[in-house]
């Protein structure tokens, strides 16, 4: 039977060799159509949930099995031009591993969470069911044409398709202010870096009339232009990744959306993002230096303390895996910091090292946090309640939930032998040859990155013990949270896919460092390939360090197994429940629990420059006194509040031209004339 299965497979893959991308666009017409059929029955959330989405998810799968097989083949780049766009200005497509790699983990996690989403919406929640499925299956579709596209105008086309569907994803309980406002908050940052990339592309084009990418890789740039679509690139894709200071949108968006789109948007949209900034960094600009590779690895570990600190003190669980978002992003950008220094050093080597990293962890990011998500969607729907205050104890009517939450808690705490481990470790490493570096400045400076790169993973693990602890541990902080349901058939096998995924990674890890090779390959002229044993692997030299997730998780399931037996079967031989030790106090209940507030407390006094915060002490009369905090980001208040003053204070100034009279219209055109004759003249 195995024997019938790997021929099967081997056949399949001899008849798509060659044909990733012709299979690709069929995919991504597939889930367009898939879209436009959920109007066949609008107000059906049986048909759109229950048929659309597995089938999309289905979809999904075949990309990851189409990348996977292009990244396994070593074939080149697979080109093709399409029969639209505009005269002249055809689009471009082009499959390559950089592309083929972020397709991968588009896959991988798009199946995870559209199978979770078949379960998840409900009929009368938000938009209506063929709406919710069109822009859903739009929003895979763009992101995937994003990825795909070998010209300005095609991508940017792609890029504003992605942005528009996941703002109708992001409103979709639109009747609720706080969301509209979250909406247009977004949609307004993400314009904003659009306008940064295409003005990119523009510096790109080095003065040529070519939109193609082709003609940017060839094109000559002087070091002050491709240092400026260098910046314009960062600012760009980071207002969409959410670096820091422009993740404002961030921390209000994927609260407001429901959670298989806060799962999509942060699991996959994000890396849409750093795909972009790797494309323009190591493939069009065929030039770069290492004050780049500074610049993004100081904001990298800003954005990676930054949003460690602000998820340690929240008390949404939404807003909570949001800014830890941020912290992963600033690990990734971390590690593309460090490849392009090691590069424009020419150690090619620790240069593949750190990209692995950066690129692994994206990857991983995309699993563990779409769980996170997903099982957040789960408790919301469980309990109708967000806020971290009224939850609690919900490991025993959730198990299922509760269970598969703390694979994904483990993986993003980095610890072995979870997929998270893997990335994290491999960012050590390049932090650990950066005294190699020729320079006495950064030789000076990096060693306070790499003790920050300690700190936030020490929060990170801080606040997933919050998080899993708070909502799934002790006692019901509510009644109505012993009455929760577990998640249905369809959650749990989106759930479980995506916890496999931590799990199998950080067993395996050659699978992901395989994928990635490719990849650096490619932009790097070099790569990390892990041993030849699928015990072990060891990114540089087996005497600077090696690991082995497999071995690591046999022993523990081992020693599990071992204690099991010793107590179940050679001890006592049964079983005896009593209550626990409660230091001499019987009259325990669920409001002398540990609470979101006091898990971040230490963190509010430690980092109080960090926040605006707000204290209301309940008075002497209060008969159920309540003590409440308020943080605010500072950068809030200390950027994008003076920016939003200025251009509401500039537009009322224009205002100030429309007087509804039409003699002050003529006017206006009788001096702008007058004004052009003179200038003329």
């Amino acid at each position: 039977m195995v024997l019938s299965a790997y021929h099967w497979i081997s056949a399949l893959a001899e008849a798509l060799a060659g044909h990733e991308l012709r299979f690709m666009l069929c995919i991504v017409a597939a889930w367009m159509i898939l879209g436009l059929a959920g109007f066949l029955r609008p107000h059906s959330i049986r048909f759109v949930a229950h048929l659309l989405f597995p089938a999309g998810g289905v979809l999904c799968l075949g990309v990851a099995v189409l990348a996977g097989l292009y990244l396994g083949s070593g074939r080149g780049p697979q080109t093709a031009i399409l029969p639209l766009g505009l005269p002249d200005l055809p689009f471009h497509i082009r499959l390559d591993v950089l592309s083929g790699f972020f397709l991968l983990l588009l896959g991988v996690a798009g199946a995870g969470i559209s199978t979770f989403a078949a379960g998840y919406f409900r009929s009368g929640e938000g938009t209506a069911p063929a709406l919710l499925g069109l822009h859903y299956h739009l929003f895979l579709a763009s992101m995937a044409l994003v990825m795909l596209a070998d010209d300005a105008y095609m991508f940017m086309v792609a890029w504003e398709t992605m942005a528009l569907t996941s703002y109708f994803l992001v409103t979709s309980h639109h009747r609720i202010p706080e969301i509209r406002r979250a909406g247009f908050l977004y949609l307004l940052m993400a314009h904003v870096g659009a306008v940064c990339i295409l003005l990119c592309f523009g510096v790109l084009q080095g003065g040529s009339w070519q939109f193609t990418f082709d003609a940017m890789r060839g094109a000559p740039l002087a070091p002050v232009w491709a240092t400026t679509a260098f910046l314009l690139a960062l600012l760009g894709f980071g207002a969409k990744a959410g670096l820091v200071p422009m993740h404002v949108w961030l921390p209000e968006a994927h609260p407001a959306a429901p959670s298989p789109v806060s799962a999509m948007m942060s699991g996959i949209m994000l890396k849409t993002a750093i795909y972009g900034l790797l494309r323009v960094s190591f493939d069009l600009l065929n030039v770069r230096f290492w004050q780049w590779g500074a610049l993004l690895l100081g904001l990298g570990l800003f954005s990676a303390l930054f949003g460690a600190i602000f998820a340690a003190v929240q008390t949404d669980m939404k807003r909570l895996l949001a800014y830890s978002s941020i912290e992963n992003v600033g690990l990734i950008f971390t590690g593309i910091g460090l490849a392009v220094l090691f590069q424009t050093n020419n150690m090619p080597l620790f240069a593949a090292l750190a990209l692995t990293a950066a690129l692994v962890h994206s990857l991983n990011h995309s699993l563990f946090k779409s769980l996170l998500f997903l099982t957040t969607g789960s408790v919301l729907h469980a309990t109708r309640q967000r806020s971290l205050g009224k939850l609690g104890g919900l490991i025993r009517p959730m198990p299922w939930v509760a269970s598969l939450a703390l694979v994904g808690t483990l993986s993003i705490a980095g610890l072995p032998p979870f997929n998270g481990f893997i990335s994290e470790w491999l960012l050590l490493q390049s932090f650990l040859f950066t005294p190699q570096l020729p320079h006495a400045f950064l030789n000076m400076l990096i060693p306070l990155g790499a003790a920050a790169l300690a700190l936030t993973a020490a929060l990170a693990a801080y606040v997933m013990v919050k998080f899993y602890g708070v909502i799934f541990l002790g006692q019901p902080r509510e009644g109505s949270l012993e009455s929760a349901h577990d998640a249905n058939w369809l959650e749990r096998l989106g759930l479980g896919w995506l916890a496999f995924g931590c799990i199998l990674i950080g067993a395996v890890p050659q699978l992901a460092l395989n994928a990635v090779a490719p990849v650096t390959g490619k932009l790097l002229g070099d790569s990390v390939r892990p041993s030849s044993t699928v015990w072990w692997i060891a990114p540089i030299a087996q005497q600077q360090a090696s690991y082995s997730g497999l071995i690591l998780l046999a022993g523990i399931v081992a020693v599990v197994a071992a204690t099991f037996v010793f107590v179940r079967l050679l001890a006592h031989g049964r079983m005896r429940r009593t209550a626990p030790w409660d230091c001499g106090y019987p009259w325990q209940n669920s409001r002398m629990q540990d609470t979101a507030e006091g898990f971040g407390q230490p963190i509010r006094h430690m980092f109080g420059a960090f926040f605006r915060m707000e204290r209301h002490l309940p008075s002497a009369a209060d008969t159920a006194p309540r003590y409440r905090v308020y943080i605010e980001d500072r950068l809030w208040r200390g950027i994008y509040l003076p920016i939003a003053r200025g251009v509401q204070g500039l537009a009322d100034a224009i205002g100030v031209l429309q007087r509804g009279r039409l003699a002050v219209y003529l006017l206006y055109s009788f001096l702008t004339l007058l004004g052009l004759l003179v200038f003329v003249l």
